[in-house]
């Protein structure tokens, strides 16, 4: 099983391409104690089954460095432990979780196809130089990413402190990674055309420019 991931917007973990959050992060935004959590979990009235997909035990440091337990768990699994809390407050609480949930699915979904993808934007990068350079494949990535990130993948490994040539995209918000996976498919087409770089440039510039004023009036 892969290592966990945060997610610095959604502030939910991600696991096997599976979104999840912690009793520690239940505990904290239901303002419970989180034995108390624990105690809810391990008593849940729900199959063995869907414990065993839905919930699973792991721990963390405490500020005496002490390891201590807790549980990391999916949507439905926090759905389930969620069920059980009432108020407004926790009604506010359950209603943002689960929509976190969602946004972060599809994330991840994103992330994926842009993966998927990612061959056919290499290819196309190959077939448009008689001898492709090392340097041909970053300055495409470059000229995206500037056009939605304002600046190159370097300059976000940087500010997170991560190592050069690590993928950036877990740093990365929905809407980022959605609108770079959308200039990197018109960009192969641009490739294939044989437009010279300045022509993409300013063709994936205004396309850019037309899908923000779109989503801004939707």
């Amino acid at each position: 099983m892969s290592k966990m991931l945060i997610h610095p917007e959604y502030q939910l973990y991600e696991r096997d391409k599976k979104p999840f959050c912690s009793s520690l992060q239940v505990a904290d935004s239901f303002e419970k104690r989180h034995d108390d959590v624990l105690k809810s979990i391990r008593n849940l009235d729900c199959s063995g089954d869907f414990s065993l997909r839905n919930f699973a035990e792991s721990s963390y440091r405490d500020e005496q460095n002490k390891k201590q337990p807790m549980f990391i768990m999916t949507k439905d699994g926090f759905t389930f432990l969620a069920m059980g809390y009432r108020g407004k407050r926790a009604a506010a609480f359950k209603e943002a979780y689960i929509k976190r949930f969602n946004e972060m699915e599809t994330f991840i979904a994103e992330q994926s196809a842009a993966k998927m993808e990612h061959p056919a934007f290499t290819r196309a990068i190959l077939e448009t130089h008689d001898e492709p350079k090392s340097y041909h494949f970053s300055n495409e990535f470059d000229m995206i990413n500037r056009i939605v990130l304002g600046v190159p993948a370097k300059a976000v490994r940087e500010a997170h402190g991560l190592e050069p040539g690590a993928s950036i995209r877990p740093c990365l918000t929905g809407i980022q990674v959605a609108d770079i996976r959308a200039l990197q498919i018109t960009d192969v087409g641009l490739l294939i055309s044989g437009m010279d770089y300045q022509e993409r440039k300013q063709i994936l510039t205004d396309y850019h420019e037309r899908r923000k004023i779109i989503k801004l009036s939707a």
